[in-house]
């Protein structure tokens, strides 16, 4: 009952907010996400570590066709769960900072979108999964197609069609995984689309291959990897602050845990066949994102490479399929959440106190912005991998996985820290070290409202480089699962 309650009160949020006017739609959209955050906290405390699903909802949903409505929350879908529910707080806080005209919609859209997101990660049932998969594209659409930039329209297209395209090959390979399975304990329906049906099944060698790319095209595009992820630089560009955060923080988090939970134990031999090319591809990507990274001279965009690169090496550390690499994949998810929204959330702080976020333009401005300097830093070395903050242990695990799969690959992975160093160091030298700019003088430092939202970040930032394995051992039975599947 405990996961129904988190799945449906933003929900219910949301539904209330459509009703509400004025000031009073910041205040119940913040108290929602907060009440949802504390419920979160407490089915933390309440979780037994082991390697089934807590808090279960089973109900049928769709009897004739062995279709449940079955929730709950395992160590690797409750972490996705906290964060979701961490982040989305901060990012309503991020929110006020602008004026959004229809105001009530917009925040409304954003708790709608939470729901979608905790379906994706507590969703026991494929055509559950598919379903909200699909309900978390509807209100990011509409909040980058009518809050979003001049080219918001093209854009935001690309970007739906780019996610349609990769959910329906999803949906055509969970139909036949389902016409595979044979009915349910207890039910008259002639299959079932229970996720421990797929997990039983029996399927040759070439059922698997071509069954492994119908499934993995919607992750790929979503986290995404190269060469699936050109829609991603302009939409993060586009969109507005709190839905590009939105994205970046969270949404791309959909493909990693839909490969985890979905697409490794289903169909093992396929990923089997294809590992290699994967990790080429997701290499690639890192080296791509971290060289286009180094050009971008907008600081959105550049963000926007940096996390291309980043979820590339998460992707190359998912399939090496070690257990070292699984569980860095996990906790680099919790460490890229938090730096990524941080260094979007700053990005957003200076071009509302200069009009730009055009890096050649900027400089200088640490002479009045101390506290704002601080905590830029502190997010860019947590997503340069630096010892102590919760970036460097996900990457070290990353890189130890790739390294086990092959020494090389390894190797040319580890270079994204040496390119991120470059493009984000010099980044911050020139935007708030540089030679002082026409705005060194008047750009006011961090309010208190805006050192809300970053010290939270900050906090986690060095709890989980300080304390990765309070995280670890809540994933590492999921995992173990997972990759006692994959090895059957």
């Amino acid at each position: 009952m405990l996961t129904a309650v988190l799945l449906f009160l933003p929900l219910a949020a949301a539904l209330l907010l459509l009703f509400t006017k004025g000031a009073a739609t910041r205040t119940l959209a913040l108290g929602a996400s907060l009440l949802e955050f504390g419920l979160a906290v407490y089915a933390a405390f309440a979780f037994k570590t082991t390697g089934s699903a807590s808090f279960n909802l089973n109900y049928h949903w769709i009897p004739s066709a062995g279709i449940n409505f079955h929730i709950g929350l395992d160590g690797l879908s409750l972490l996705l769960v906290l964060l979701t529910t961490f982040l989305v707080p901060l990012i309503l806080l991020s929110a006020f900072k602008h004026n959004y005209d229809n105001s009530s919609s917009f925040y409304a859209l954003v708790l709608f979108m939470q729901t979608g997101l905790l379906g994706v990660f507590v969703s026991l049932d494929a055509f559950l999964f598919y379903f909200f998969w699909e309900v978390a594209l509807i209100p990011i659409y509409f909040l980058a197609g009518a809050w979003g930039g001049e080219r918001r329209v093209a854009v935001t297209l690309k970007f739906f069609l780019y996610t349609v395209v990769g959910s329906l090959l999803m949906l055509a390979g969970f139909v036949y995984l389902y016409l595979q399975t044979g009915p349910a304990a207890g039910s008259l329906a002639q299959h079932s689309s229970e996720l421990s049906a797929f997990y039983n099944l029996k399927l040759s060698a070439s059922e698997q291959s071509w069954l492994f790319w119908l499934i993995f095209a919607a992750f790929a595009v979503k986290m995404p990897i190269f060469p699936f992820h050109t829609w991603q630089p302009d939409t993060y560009t586009e969109a507005p602050a709190p839905a590009t955060m939105l994205l970046a923080g969270i949404m791309l988090k959909m493909g990693i845990y839909g490969t985890l939970r979905w697409l490794l134990p289903v169909v093992p031999l396929g990923v089997s066949q294809w590992q290699k090319p994967v990790i080429i591809l997701a290499v690639i990507g890192v080296i791509y994102g971290a060289i286009i990274a180094i050009r971008q001279r907008d600081m959105k965009r550049l963000i926007a490479y940096s996390s291309l690169s980043h979820v590339g090496l998460m992707a190359a550390g998912v399939f090496s399929l070690t257990q070292i690499g699984l569980q860095g994949a996990v906790i680099q998810m919790l460490a890229h959440g938090v730096n990524v929204v941080g260094m979007f959330f700053v990005a957003d702080a200076i071009e509302r106190r200069t009009g730009t976020r055009f890096i050649p333009d900027l400089g200088g401005l640490t002479r009045r912005t101390p506290i704002l300097s601080v905590c830029f830093l502190v997010m860019l070395l947590s997503t340069v991998a630096l010892p102590l903050t919760g970036g460097f242990v996900g990457e070290f695990l990353l890189l130890a996985g790739v390294y086990q799969y092959n020494a090389w690959v390894g190797a040319i992975a580890g270079l994204t820290i040496i390119f991120s160093a470059v493009y984000l160091l010099r980044m911050f030298q020139r935007v708030m070290l540089g030679p002082d700019s026409s705005f060194s003088e008047t750009i006011t430092d961090l309010t208190g409202g805006e050192l809300l939202i970053l010290a939270p970040l900050m906090v986690l930032v060095f709890w989980l480089g300080l304390f990765p394995g309070l995280f670890l051992s809540l994933s590492e039975p999921a995992v173990t699962n997972i990759l006692g599947l994959v090895g059957r």
